[in-house]
């Protein structure tokens, strides 16, 4: 039987835990200027040292090209995790090393360490015959292993799924993150009320079309929004001027409108935009049909109109899964269909709907517009939850289940 991390006693142990520190820096200080990820696995990490227990922390963040970089040096989180435990945080300069390994195993119970990326090794995620090495490495000194990075948990990585080899079926569990990623879209998935609208926005139907194909015979309304709306608008014989589509998938989106119909599913496609001249902060603007844009010119965000009818039907709505915005919100100009949009989602929450935002481009509109806390869930993983609601085995969750 799977291990839970409340029925586990962590005292006298050394856990060995898998966060998601891959957090945005500050570019000249390298101040951390999100710590939503880092604040996530604070539960699991304080349940660890409650029962007086030690926890060793791994992650990676960014992509370094390889071997040590500063910039991507995890000693820049310190700071913010010491603030938010109210303790100091020990530091390894490297994650195998011999001392790495003498000062895990002089941890004390109530103590935490912190190993350096481990993404300096190429050993981590990019050589597959050195991985079971690095993770038997990263393993040596720790009596249990906890997964609680569910960004990362679609990749076969050491330190994601070749690591839990190395533990007892009793000495191996997910952190309270994953948990909650897991309960929260499985609830979605399984246990959705009606009105349920997916939201997809984002600039290619490629991306998410396997997603949408698991999700139509769940729900009942399908919004589309943001660049692979001009996909389907010229599938269907619109002109969409200068706007992103890709050429290649026009028969792919007419195949999902007819899917569509066969589930009794209501899609919404953009029936009004914002256009610009250029792709531009600074762009001239100018409104049109979704069928009608000029040439010359493309649509950055969805108008009025839509947005009117997005917003009914959202609020209207009992379970609303929103991935991708509308336009490009980065631009101020571009920025009004998704704000209507994550606007929307919080009145839904309001009303008693379940929400659940994930991906990175929503997760950044609803904090953004900081209604985080107005909404049911935000999902973590942009990667890992689209490709478990695409119903893949992701080999992180597989390394634990079984």
């Amino acid at each position: 039987m799977m291990q839970t991390i409340d029925n586990y006693n962590f005292s006298g142990k050394k856990a060995i835990v898998r966060v998601d520190f891959n957090v945005p820096l500050n570019k000249e200080t390298f101040e951390v200027t999100d710590d939503t990820r880092i604040r996530g696995a604070l539960p699991t990490i304080k349940k660890i040292l409650n029962d007086g227990g030690s926890a060793v922390l791994m992650s990676h963040l960014g992509r370094p090209k390889e071997g040590p970089e500063d910039k991507f040096s995890l000693r820049h989180v310190i700071i913010n995790l010491s603030g938010h435990l109210g303790i100091d945080i020990k530091f390894a300069d490297d994650c195998v090393s011999d001392e790495a390994l003498a000062m895990k195993k002089a941890l004390k119970p109530g103590e935490v360490l912190l190993l350096e990326n481990l993404r300096f090794y190429k050993e981590e995620n990019k050589d597959k015959d050195g991985m079971k090495g690095f993770a038997a490495r990263l393993a040596e000194g720790a009596d249990v292993y906890v997964n609680d990075a569910f960004g990362t948990a679609h990749r076969a990585h050491a330190s994601t799924a070749i690591i839990a080899d190395f533990f007892s079926t009793e000495n191996k569990m997910f952190g309270y993150l994953i948990n909650s990623e897991l309960a929260s879209i499985d609830k979605v998935l399984n246990e959705s009320k009606s009105p349920f609208t997916a939201i997809m926005g984002g600039a290619k139907v490629s991306d998410k079309i396997l997603v949408i194909e698991n999700l139509l015979p769940r729900i009942d309304n399908l919004i589309i929004g943001g660049g692979m709306t001009y996909t389907f608008v010229k599938a269907k014989g619109g002109r969409i001027g200068n706007s992103l589509c890709e050429e290649d998938k026009l028969d792919l989106a007419l195949d999902i409108l007819k899917k569509a119909v066969a589930n009794n599913v209501k899609v919404y496609i953009p029936t009004d935009a914002v256009n610009a001249d250029r792709f531009d902060a600074n762009a001239n603007t100018a409104k049109s049909k979704t069928d009608e844009t000029p040439d010359g010119w493309m649509g950055l965000d969805i108008g009025e109109e839509t947005i009117a009818t997005y917003i009914k039907v959202i609020t209207e709505s009992k379970t609303v899964l929103w991935n991708g915005p509308m336009g490009v919100f980065e631009m101020d100009k571009f920025a009004a269909g998704t704000t209507a949009v994550a606007k929307a989602l919080a009145e839904a929450t309001a009303k008693g709907a379940f929400t659940l935002i994930g991906g990175g481009d929503s997760v950044a509109a609803i904090n953004k517009n900081k209604l985080a806390d107005k909404v049911s869930y935000v999902s973590t993983g942009g990667g890992a939850m689209l490709e478990y609601m695409e119903g893949k085995e992701l080999p992180g969750i597989k390394a634990i289940r079984g």
